[in-house]
């Protein structure tokens, strides 16, 4: 039996659930569930010199696996997953992983990030397999641009993807750029026209240090503060936080169709609203995407009978997540890119 507080639970019609909570009261309700490491592309701030494979790397999490954790999760409240990777549509089961997320009782929505590689082909098909929420990478708007930071020239095909995504019909369609000084920090008006013509939200992300990346970081890193200011002295207002949201501190204007997002993790405060936990693709649960190296889930998510189990270990671990990162004493715990636990 599992025993919490009273204020723990959330009486539904067959029986109590747990809602999920850590030690100082935050609520979770978002689990970033990574399918692969692995990546196709080589962005500068992620992977420049390309994906390698690990050493001694355990496989990636099977469809029935994947259906326990998220169950597991699911029965704690846990109701939005992300499909995250490196690259999570380079496994050929996507579309079954799509579908059988989707399909577990409490999921309400099911998002998905991804470089676009493959989105004009299969945008119907991810559609149509569950995920109802598209976040798509795109650093620049220029083809030479993009060709250099991603390694690949491959703009014209992600632009005719966001299109295929509009025409599937997904509720939301975000773009990701990861804003670079002297890289595109001078596309930020230029992107931010992009979706004023467009039911599109547009979010601006903070370069992040990592164990692989110091002197990157401190060539390229742009403060988020910085393009805050820059949106609200063009008119752009910020908008109320949605249940389930993301990180991104979203705005608005009134000329524009779309929405400009900022994830700043840098900025005071940014853990204070987490609400988001994370699943590797190796079966490790992630309290934060710089902590200390996860906990293995593998050897709970082996049969049905171990739920019980699992839900406690999930519990007790969550208990102990830490307020905050360390991003700010130079301490990026044991991510070693982006790519390794879902970004």
């Amino acid at each position: 039996m599992i025993r919490v507080r009273d204020r723990d639970i959330l009486t539904l019609p067959n029986k109590p659930m747990i809602r999920l909570s850590d030690g100082i009261g935050r609520r979770f309700e978002y689990l970033r569930l990574s399918l692969t490491d692995v990546c196709n592309f080589r962005c500068s701030y992620c992977l420049p010199e390309g994906y390698r494979k690990r050493c001694g790397k355990p496989p990636e999490l099977s469809v029935a696996e994947i259906e326990r954790a998220v169950r597991a999760f699911a029965s704690l409240g846990l109701w939005k997953v992300r499909l995250t990777g490196g690259e999570p549509t380079i496994r050929p089961d996507f579309e079954e992983v799509a579908r059988t997320v989707s399909s577990v009782p409490g999921i309400r929505q099911v998002a998905m990030t991804t470089n676009g590689y493959r989105l004009a082909q299969r945008a119907r098909n991810w559609r149509e397999a569950g995920v109802n929420v598209i976040n798509i990478s795109v650093d620049s708007l220029d083809p030479v641009r993009f060709a250099e930071i991603t390694g690949h020239d491959r703009l014209a095909e992600v632009m005719a993807g966001i299109d295929a995504a509009q025409a599937a019909g997904f509720d939301s369609i975000k773009l990701n750029a990861v804003l670079m000084r002297g890289v595109n920090d001078d596309e930020l008006e230029t992107m931010t026209r992009f979706v004023v013509e467009r039911d599109l939200s547009l979010r601006f992300i903070e370069v992040m240090r990592t164990n692989d990346n110091a002197d990157f970081f401190a060539k390229r890193h742009v403060p988020g503060d910085s393009v805050v200011r820059r949106l609200k002295a063009a008119g752009w207002h910020r908008l109320p936080r949605v249940p389930g949201a993301g990180p991104a501190v979203e705005f608005g204007h009134a000329d524009a169709r779309g929405r400009i997002g900022i994830i700043a993790p840098y900025a005071k405060d940014f853990c204070g609203s987490c609400n988001r936990l994370r699943l590797g693709s190796d079966g490790r649960f992630h309290l934060c995407l710089f902590g200390d190296g996860g906990f293995d889930l593998r050897d709970l998510l082996q049969a049905d009978n171990q739920h019980d189990e699992l839900i406690a270990r999930i519990v007790g671990l969550t208990k102990g997540k830490a307020p905050g990162h360390r991003l700010h004493h130079g301490d990026s715990g044991a991510t070693p890119h982006l790519a390794s636990i879902g970004g």
